[in-house]
């Protein structure tokens, strides 16, 4: 359950977050002072494996055709889908994890 009740928390934080920066910044000019830095590529590419292996898990889950929505929804919404996903599976996810022995 806390699994649950943290990601829902973190979800609703990095919503609010992106809301707040959409209002404070332009998106496309402040994506290009993030790739102009050698530190910003390393952290798009960080970013986006991160994606890619969230949505594995997915579609490990979910069957392939899941995990292939997943990616397209977590590279164009980010990491709100993935707390999302983690706010409705994550317990079950880990207790299906843990060995009850």
């Amino acid at each position: 359950m806390a699994v649950r009740i943290v990601s829902a928390v973190f979800f609703v934080i990095l919503a609010a977050s992106i809301i707040w920066a959409f209002t404070a910044a332009p998106f496309w000019e402040s994506f290009g002072v993030i790739t102009a830095n050698p530190w910003g590529k390393v952290t798009l590419i960080d970013l986006y494996s991160g994606f890619f292996f969230a949505a594995v898990v997915m579609g490990i889950v979910h069957g392939p055709i899941f995990g292939a929505v997943a990616f397209v929804l977590l590279c164009v919404l980010g990491n709100v889908v993935s707390l999302a996903w983690l706010a409705w599976h994550g317990f079950t996810l880990l207790m299906s994890l843990v060995d009850k022995n």
